[in-house]
């Protein structure tokens, strides 16, 4: 009941792919970034894909205060409904999956050409941006918001729009990476202004990197070859709770957390069976 973003994403077992197929046990899970706790995941089935299961998945938690995020795959109207009058707003990367969407808010955010003689028109442009050094570069992120195409835009309860820019700088050869992105919230101005919505965003993030990333890299799940009845789905679940327990902690390095409690197995039961003051 603490945080208030649950980032949506889906992950693939590559174990569980058999031999000379591409599909194995697909995951759609609900993630809340700042605990490090997977409230719920679903199993995408074969017929379907991550835009039909995700309704699915948020008809099971109570979305009142809090705000979703997802990738471009999961903006879509019908979710945006189902999560505004649930009693949750939403956040979204537009991509070229909502070309016509996409297309308004570039052109918002495009620079004006101006008849000689004549000054560009007025905006409700509004910025933030924060500036990071780790991971062997320079990263900066600068977030623009408008509130001008609540009204026009064809999207269900959207309030602003924003264009996000990120600026890499690799440190040991100087290479310049720039990218931008589009996006959509229900949020108004008043309850996220560019500072807020950048956290938003970049809070989703986490669920790549805090959860994703080391149930494959440190605990191996891309390497377990279980495949029987659900047997891979409770490894996952398993992992899930693994690291939850640990992030409560305040443990964020994984590997060196694994190699204690292995030396140390009565510090791993209290883990499970104690709760932190």
């Amino acid at each position: 009941g603490q945080s208030v973003v649950i980032a949506l994403d889906g992950k693939t077992a590559r174990g569980t792919i058999p031999a000379g197929q591409t599909q194995g046990l697909h995951l759609l899970a609900a993630y809340l970034p700042a605990e490090g706790w997977v409230l719920m995941q679903v199993a995408v089935e074969s017929k379907e894909n991550e835009i039909t299961a995700a309704p699915r998945l948020l008809k099971c938690l109570d979305l009142r205060g809090k705000v979703v995020t997802g990738d471009a795959l999961l903006a879509q109207r019908q979710l945006s409904i189902q999560i505004v009058e649930a009693g949750g707003e939403y956040v979204w990367i537009i991509k070229d999956n909502q070309p016509e969407v996409r297309q308004d808010i570039e052109t918002l955010f495009a620079p004006e050409i101006c008849v000689k003689g004549f000054s560009p028109g007025r905006h409700d442009f509004r910025t933030a941006s924060t500036v990071e050094k780790g991971h062997g570069r320079l990263e900066r992120r600068t977030i623009t918001v408008s509130s001008e195409l609540k009204g026009y835009l064809h999207w269900p309860y959207v309030e602003q729009v924003f264009k996000l820019e990120r600026h890499f700088v690799r440190v040991k050869d100087g290479k310049i990476t720039h990218q931008v992105v589009y996006g959509v919230t229900s949020l108004t101005a008043q309850e996220a202004g560019p500072e807020r919505l950048l956290e938003i965003v970049r809070a989703h993030w986490g669920i790549e990197n805090g959860l994703f990333y080391r149930r494959d890299e440190t605990l191996g799940e891309d390497r377990c070859r279980l495949r029987i009845g659900h047997a891979a789905q409770a490894m996952t679940i398993i992992n899930n709770l693994v690291l939850g327990l640990l992030l409560r902690r305040g443990i964020k390095n994984v590997p060196e957390a694994q190699r204690r409690f292995a030396a140390r197995p009565q510090e791993a039961l209290q883990l499970i069976l104690s709760s932190p003051t």
